[in-house]
């Protein structure tokens, strides 16, 4: 079999999917027969023959899980070995920018190594069009899919009113805290929140059960739950609010949206946006940080949404970012061998 009838091999630096619904499975759902799909082991990296290293949060490449100690030391050998593999190899490397920068800072060695894997990437995937381009480097836009297929299957239940929910892994930067002190300033008026995720840390988890021990309006799940238990806590929302301190891209805002649910989220470029494609009443925005007033006054707005009105997500059906990615896959190879391939279709190649 020759390079040009075989199938194009991917490895995705990504965990498999897992029966609920999660990014990877947008990525790889609506693939051609054509295209193979490995999931990232050290082991497989080191011993498989591969096209494309398809790297997204690149950090966890470098990083073990207790940040320190002999394990980060060999994870950041092995990551510069496996550059000087694919560089060997003419494996192109394609990194899809989810944030501008790690959620959690890394240090100067770990910074000089993903330099030498962000050096080595021909190709570069952003989710939205603020992200900034890298001179010399080709990049395609790919939008976050919606979840309007996937979680079409669950029932919805009625919104109830005064329901505000926050869901998602609870970690630093996504702000809880603050949403927690804020419902504590707001009146009892029927207002409830719902908190849904798993912590990080104890120390969340201490944060969030002792806001609910505090005010009985708050009542955490603090645990990942499944897709069904997910679309029943959305919902039964009138709002969403996710007050991340960072906010560059998020699936969990479409989720809602997905759901025709509206959410309060920070001013970003990205969130600005988002409001403009499908509109100021499903897509709240406050500056600066979140206050009693932002909650209050989303509230009321969304009440004003009549039962069933759809959000206006667009451009975002899960086919459409399968076949972006294959087209990027395919340039990014030509590139590296030298090949002549069409640029990805749609949303044309810009370089810096």
């Amino acid at each position: 079999m020759t390079d040009a009838t075989r199938p194009l091999r991917v490895m995705q630096v990504l965990d498999p999917p897992d029966g609920t619904t999660r990014y990877a499975d947008q990525v790889v759902r609506h693939l051609p027969a054509d295209v193979e799909i490995t999931w990232f082991t050290w082991r497989r990296a080191f011993t498989q023959r591969y096209d494309v290293l398809h790297v997204h949060w690149p950090e966890r490449l470098v990083r073990d899980e207790r940040r320190g100690g002999v394990r980060t030391w060999a994870k950041r050998a092995a990551c510069l070995a496996l550059v000087a593999r694919c560089a060997l190899l003419r494996v192109a490397v394609v990194r899809t920018e989810h944030n501008l920068a790690p959620h959690e800072p890394g240090d100067r060695v770990e910074s000089w190594v993903l330099g030498a894997l962000d050096r080595a990437t021909a190709w570069t995937i952003v989710l939205n069009e603020a992200t900034p381009v890298r001179p010399g480097r080709p990049r395609t836009l790919v939008r976050l899919a919606d979840y309007r297929e996937p979680f079409g299957a669950h029932v919805r239940p009625d919104r109830v009113a005064g329901r505000v929910l926050n869901f998602g892994i609870i970690r630093d930067y996504k702000g809880v805290d603050r949403l927690l002190d804020v419902v504590r300033e707001i009146p009892d008026d029927g207002l409830t929140l719902r908190v849904v995720g798993r912590p990080a840390t104890d120390r969340w988890r201490e944060v969030v059960e002792s806001a609910a021990a505090a005010d009985p309006r708050v009542r955490p799940v603090l645990d990942f739950v499944p897709d069904a238990e997910l679309v029943a806590h959305v919902g039964e929302a009138q709002l969403v609010v996710l007050p991340y301190r960072e906010l560059h891209n998020s699936g969990a805002v479409l989720v809602p949206l997905s759901l025709d649910r509206p959410v309060l989220v920070p001013r970003t470029p990205t969130t600005v946006d988002l409001q403009h494609e499908v509109g100021a009443q499903w897509v709240h925005l406050y500056d600066g940080e979140l206050t009693a007033a932002d909650v209050v006054s989303s509230l009321a707005a969304a009440a004003r949404i009549p039962p069933g009105e759809r959000s206006g997500l667009t451009d975002r059906d899960w086919p459409t970012v399968g076949r972006r990615h294959v087209e990027v896959w395919r340039a990014a190879v030509a590139a590296v061998r030298h090949t002549p391939a069409p640029a990805p279709e749609d949303v044309p190649a810009v370089r810096g």
